[in-house]
């Protein structure tokens, strides 16, 4: 009887060098599961970085008018909203790549420039993305040591090489919540070789408010390798449809979207995406409350006696007197979902988005009972 192909076929060896380095992003574990689980009811979850809100009236008003569309293909150039998005930004249209969340936004960019042969540099404890999108495309990874659990963008400069093709920055970074400031990263940026391709990832742009912070987006002018990206999951309330997007210039944008999927944003997403633009009112109501929450919570960790790294994002990192998944798993069962880090390389921290004024409250009284 002849051998099965199966027998003999062996897709890990086939597979492109770093992949079996990487391991399949862990997100948050969802609410209806812990209950399940843990026979609990009233569970909050904390480990998303997800604005608690809920979407606004004008969104909903658009997704339920988009859906009466369902049974056609989305705008596959995402006119509509980039007609919407461009003028908010003060940038033209073609300026603009669409993306299903800022996540397929920095696939795309390390398709069109890393490759095998290439590298791409990142800071250490930075966005588990990142580290990711490099080694699928076959680049190295060239990892830079943090500073006070930021970007050391001197330690980044010196990481780069002639093969370099890309360095990622988050301002903020997420888990860490710390920032670069408008002086060095212009510093950085000037510094920089004219072929490395800068993204500027700006997730949590909308919650910060220190004059100090730059806006990546003013900058491109002047620097025509930036690439910045923004999301519309974080602080406008859409995680769930998945809306990101990108400004460079049109020449990169025109690279990006010679690879990207045809109709990658749907049509819900995009209706939500351009209704949100016009609630000015629910970002600044957004923002306000997160801004008292993360001042209830470094309070509430103060009194615990527990460190914590200061944040400009909607989320707070925080360190335990103990192992972080053991601290982890007793808030579960007190129905508490946070993000355990050790994946970062923390693993006696924890990340805790900022909720409403009662989850809040329950995350504190919770981290109280469990320490």
């Amino acid at each position: 009887m002849p051998k099965r192909r199966s027998d003999t076929f062996d897709p890990v060896s086939i597979a492109l060098p770093g992949i079996l380095e990487l391991s399949p992003y862990q997100p948050g574990k969802p609410v209806e599961a812990l209950e399940r689980e843990l026979g609990i009811q009233n569970s909050i979850k904390l480990a998303s970085n997800e604005n608690p809100r809920g979407p606004g009236p004008l969104v909903r008003d658009a997704v339920v008018r988009a859906s009466e569309l369902l049974s056609r293909y989305p705008d596959g150039s995402g006119y509509a909203l980039k007609e919407r998005l461009a003028p908010h930004l003060g940038v033209a249209p073609q300026a603009i790549t669409l993306g299903n969340g800022s996540n397929d936004v920095l696939e795309l960019v390390a398709r069109v420039f890393l490759a095998p042969g290439r590298s791409g540099v990142v800071s250490e404890f930075a966005f588990v993305v990142y580290p990711l999108v490099v080694t699928a495309v076959g680049a190295e990874l060239l990892v830079a040591p943090a500073k006070a659990w930021g970007h050391d963008l001197d330690a980044m400069r010196a990481r780069v090489r002639d093969d370099t093709g890309m360095v990622f920055i988050a301002n903020p970074n997420n888990p860490t919540g710390t920032w670069v400031s408008r002086e060095a990263l212009i510093g950085f940026l000037d510094a920089l070789p004219a072929h490395v391709i800068v993204v500027l990832d700006e997730a949590y742009f909308e919650y910060v408010e220190h004059d100090e912070y730059p806006d990546g987006i003013a900058l491109l002018a002047r620097y025509p390798n930036l690439v910045v990206t923004r999301t519309f999951s974080k602080i406008h309330g859409l995680a769930a449809l998945r809306v990101g997007y990108s400004v460079s210039s049109p020449e990169i944008a025109d690279l990006m979207n010679r690879v990207r999927q045809p109709f990658n944003v749907n049509s819900l997403a995009q209706a939500a995406a351009a209704a949100a633009l016009d609630d000015v009112g629910y970002v600044t109501q957004s923002r306000e409350l997160a801004r008292l929450g993360m001042a209830e919570i470094e309070a509430g960790l103060e009194a615990l006696g527990l460190d914590f790294i200061p944040s400009l994002g909607n989320f707070v990192t925080f360190r335990c007197p103990q192992d972080g998944a053991a601290i982890y798993e007793r808030l579960l069962r007190e129905g508490v979902i946070v993000r355990p880090i050790a994946n970062y390389a923390m693993p006696h921290h924890l990340r805790a988005t900022v909720g409403t004024p009662d989850e809040n409250a329950r995350l504190l009284a919770a981290l109280a009972k469990v320490l």
